[in-house]
């Protein structure tokens, strides 16, 4: 079976988003009042300009004992991050996180950021179809 991200993998997420100038504190905040391990930084524009992780969290904030209350998602984030299309195939995308070692991408359509694609939802879809 063929599995393409939207619908297939994942369909009518909510994205989560704060700007630059937002703190680490804000998006951690942010991350567990909605349970969710990465957020879409955005510039003036709403247009996605970033990502911000928990391990990006933990290797550039925690383990360089910076300040989270002060500390800018700007000065973290992994601009301009790769991303997936909303007709990308499922195993593919996997393939592709598991070769750069990321744990999440944005599926982006039309410059607008539609969903968030982790290696876990990735994993259990495609395992669900293999084995249904």
């Amino acid at each position: 079976m063929v599995l393409r991200i939207i619908p297939d993998v994942i369909n009518e997420q909510t994205i989560y988003s704060l700007h630059g100038s937002n703190t680490v504190q804000e998006a951690a905040e942010e991350m567990v009042a909605h349970n969710i391990s990465a957020i879409v930084v955005v510039g003036d524009d709403d247009e996605m300009v970033g990502i911000v992780t928990e391990r990006d969290m933990t290797r550039r904030v925690v383990a360089r004992n910076l300040d989270a209350k002060e500390t800018k998602l700007e000065a973290i984030m992994s601009a301009e991050p790769e991303i997936l299309s909303p007709d990308d195939l499922a195993h593919e995308a996997l393939a592709r996180m598991l070769q750069w070692e990321f744990r999440h991408l944005p599926v982006v359509e039309e410059n607008r950021v539609v969903g968030m694609v982790s290696m876990r939802i990735l994993q259990k879809a495609i395992a669900t179809s293999v084995f249904a």
